[in-house]
């Protein structure tokens, strides 16, 4: 292996741009070079690496272990010139990007985000993924900052544990059940539920759940998001489980279900964010609104 003095840094940067398209023509066009002497720059790196960077898997390429490793270095490269010539010039700081879900920035992330808003005055850049999405994007410096209920988070990764949430019945206010002060999963027996299409994993646990207590239950629609859910069973069409930090609408009562585990909020990053970086300050902010939905 080469001594990192003798790295080429303009390949890396270059080769980050590949990794974010995986097309070379593409890549190239943003690099403003030609596609040939980025497929050298590319090749040479791995020859100076002495490692494959990427594979070809049919008619796609793909990064191996060893290029998302360069990819990431690279983004953090291009990420931190940015910021330095930025700073140099006077112009504008590049934004922190954070990466969550659409139930985490509605329900969980808005208070922080706005708090570290006011604050600095900064942009943001908000990715929408799902859990092993933010943890892809982390991983490989697409995002500096993820949000996620993780069970288990990535050895590469440093986390911090946001808020704990746990799983309600919402049930409009008529219903035979909208009394009750908590349940037990065998009180959904006959239940017609409104549920996450199959395969999502909201659909996987909750069934999986129900039939380890042998309960019955019927599927009353098929909805993506807790909103669109909840808009369901105001109308009438059934009711769904949805976790506790979710607001409710007009009419619709959430009932508490201890029988079903809580989920872990997690916000999580590569090892090494400093305190006072601007992420560093983001995460702050996140942490301390953590629990403002509970008010």
């Amino acid at each position: 292996m080469i001594p990192p003095s003798r790295l080429d840094f303009d390949a890396v940067v270059a080769f980050a741009a590949f990794a974010d398209a995986m097309n070379f023509s593409e890549a190239a066009r943003h690099l403003h070079i030609s596609q040939p002497a980025l497929h050298v720059k590319v090749r040479k790196l791995g020859e100076q690496l002495d490692c494959s960077l990427y594979r070809r898997v049919g008619r796609s390429l793909e990064l191996t272990e060893h290029g998302e490793a360069i990819a990431r270095y690279g983004r953090h490269l291009r990420s931190s010139a940015a910021e330095v010539l930025g700073q140099l010039s006077g112009a504008a700081e590049q934004p922190v990007s954070l990466a969550g879900g659409a139930g985490a920035y509605l329900y969980l992330l808005g208070a922080g985000i706005s708090h570290y808003q006011r604050e600095t005055g900064l942009p943001l850049q908000l990715l929408t993924l799902d859990g092993e999405g933010a943890v892809a994007a982390v991983m490989g410096g697409k995002a500096q900052l993820g949000v996620a209920p993780l069970e288990v988070v990535p050895q590469a990764l440093q986390s911090v544990l946001l808020t704990t949430v746990g799983q309600v019945l919402a049930v409009p206010s008529g219903h035979r059940l909208a009394g009750r002060a908590r349940l037990k999963l065998k009180d959904l027996a006959g239940e017609r539920l409104v549920v996450p299409p199959p395969g999502r994993p909201h659909r996987q646990m909750l069934g999986a759940m129900l039939q380890s207590e042998n309960v019955g239950w019927e599927v009353a629609v098929e909805a993506q998001g807790w909103d669109l859910m909840l808009s369901f069973v105001a109308m009438g069409a059934g009711t769904a489980v949805v976790n506790a930090c979710c607001r409710m609408p007009e009419g619709v009562v959430a009932l508490p279900l201890p029988d079903l585990p809580s989920l872990q909020y997690r916000c999580f990053h590569l090892r090494g964010l400093a305190k006072d970086s601007n992420a560093g300050r983001l995460r702050s902010a996140l942490i301390a609104h953590a629990n403002s939905w509970k008010g």
